[in-house]
């Protein structure tokens, strides 16, 4: 789609409303020419308010709209009002856009490719519950939050009682959290094979199990490093989580090794939860599993994806789902107190029916802790690179209509969700537990409450002033080999992480 911007440079939230609202469109900066069917004029200007008019073409229909705001606070403050403006103005363009599709659609498009009112409306963002917690914590009554999701950012109902109740999680949350907790990560970027639908920085160990011995290594090392800064700052780790890729590719003796690090370099008095990810049936034995039990592991995941073998097999698991149900039954016999199982709603070959079976047998299993994912659609994933067939938005949409109920039902609550650029149907991430067995590291990340100290390939440090919308970020390196290779990097890393808080002066606060 053209897009013309008169007036201002706000790319961004433009570019993002045009994915949220025009999905395969992509932007194109270029003057808008006689005959072209999709494009967009935005233009902006300012007195003491700011005025903004949105005119849009697809497909031979056309629609307008303007709407003007007032300008206050610091420019900080004003950049956010310009972008809501703009991000409002767009949508409602949008709106009169699909109210001139006939209710059979046009001619020549498959229903995938047509234009539909998205559940979570002009919220383009990672985590749309952000703005229920500010509201919550400022003083607005649950009433108050639903009506500003639904009349404001044009939200579904049901989508906004979801967000309520993920928002107000993360409220209670942030209250048991001081300006000097922090979160770690440690990510380990090796699978036994690569999933269709992946496209994560990770590494197919059949194919560099020679790079795990040295990568082990310097994980330790950083995490040391890591430790000794922490300490020096008095900061206090409340949460832990081990993540991929699959952790349970390491040996045994690896994982000893890796967690030891983490309880020596830290202070972990005050850590509440320490979480691995098992992942995959097929890497998890009774030698890993009584290491994670000796380190006082207290939250494991087994992630299947799908119990259907035929779904399996389309992503490229070399597992089955009866192995996946011996899994859980070692897991069990260790006596973790709390277990989680993910599920991807929309995965290739998957059905309705498939999903729901998939989620029964889940429960079936006794796990504390679901998390529901929708399909994410990622560049340099086998599903686009090789052009797999996925289930369509309405499938999707059946899927995870039925997964709500269903785990409400059997004593669930929502606690966290998150968005992800091009997922089916524009929907969402959701995490779901019953009462206490909410994983607080998920909630902390998604909702930016403090500090991530990530270690490892690819890991994303993430700095946050306690109480404030105030982040910065630092990225160690992206590949295994590249990280062992520069460990100098990952010591800049934790650098800028200890002047972001001698900055903040709190590091002698009790």
């Amino acid at each position: 789609m053209k897009l013309v911007l008169n007036g201002h440079d706000q790319r961004y939230v433009v570019e993002q409303s045009l994915m949220n609202l025009f999905p395969g469109e992509l932007p194109v900066y270029e003057p808008v020419q006689p005959g072209d069917d999709a494009w967009a004029v935005v233009s902006l200007r300012e007195d003491e308010r700011c005025h903004v008019t949105v005119e849009l073409c697809w497909r031979g229909r056309a629609a307008a709209y303007s709407c003007g705001c007032p300008l206050s606070g610091t420019d900080f403050d004003r950049e956010g009002q310009r972008r809501h403006a703009i991000a409002r103005c767009f949508f409602l363009a949008f709106t009169k856009i699909v109210e001139q599709i006939p209710p059979g659609g046009m001619q020549n498009i498959p229903p995938q490719g047509m234009l539909k009112i998205p559940p979570w409306g002009m919220l383009t963002g990672v985590r749309p519950d952000k703005p229920v917690t500010w509201a919550l914590a400022a003083g607005k009554s649950p009433e108050q939050v639903r009506a500003m999701l639904e009349e404001e950012y044009f939200v579904t109902p049901q989508r906004a009682a979801l967000a309520l109740e993920t928002g107000a999680a993360a409220l209670e949350a942030q209250k048991k959290l001081g300006p000097r907790d922090i979160a770690v990560y440690v990510g380990i970027p090796f699978c036994p094979t690569r999933c269709a639908y992946c496209s994560f920085v990770s590494q197919s160990v059949e194919r560099s199990f020679s790079l795990v011995p040295p990568y082990v290594d310097a994980l330790i090392e950083e995490i040391r490093s890591g430790g000794e800064m922490a300490a020096a700052q008095g900061l206090r780790v409340r949460a832990f989580y081990m993540g991929g890729g699959t952790p349970t590719t390491l040996t045994a003796e690896q994982m000893d090794r890796v967690l030891t690090a983490f309880e020596e370099a830290f202070d972990i008095a005050s850590c509440e939860e320490i979480t691995v990810e098992a992942g995959r049936p097929d890497t998890i034995t009774a030698e890993k599993l009584a290491v994670l039990k000796a380190h006082g592991v207290t939250r494991v995941s087994v992630n299947p994806q799908t119990m259907e073998d035929h779904v399996l097999r389309a992503i490229g698991r070399r597992h089955t789902a009866g192995d996946i149900e011996a899994a859980m039954e070692l897991v069990g016999k260790y006596g973790f107190p709390h277990v989680n199982m993910d599920l991807i709603a929309g995965l290739p070959e998957d059905t309705p029916e498939g999903f729901r079976r998939s989620l029964d047998r889940c429960l079936a299993f006794g796990t504390d802790n679901v998390t529901v994912h929708t399909l994410a659609l990622k560049k340099g994933s086998r599903i686009l690179t090789e052009g797999l067939a996925i289930p369509g938005p309405q499938a999707v949409a059946e899927m995870l209509d039925h997964a709500a109920p269903a785990l409400r039902g059997a004593g669930f609550q929502p606690y966290y969700l998150y968005r992800q650029k091009y997922m089916s149907g524009s929907f969402e991430n959701t995490g779901w537990c019953r009462p206490g067995a909410a994983c607080w590291y998920n909630i902390y990340i998604m909702s930016e409450l403090c500090s991530i100290l990530s270690f490892g390939a690819g890991g994303s440090t993430k700095m946050v002033e306690f109480g404030t919308n105030r982040i910065q970020r630092a990225f160690n390196p992206k590949y295994p080999k590249e990280y062992t290779e520069r460990p100098e990097k990952c010591r800049a890393n934790q650098a800028a992480f200890a002047a972001f808080y001698d900055q903040l002066g709190i590091r002698n606060e009790e």
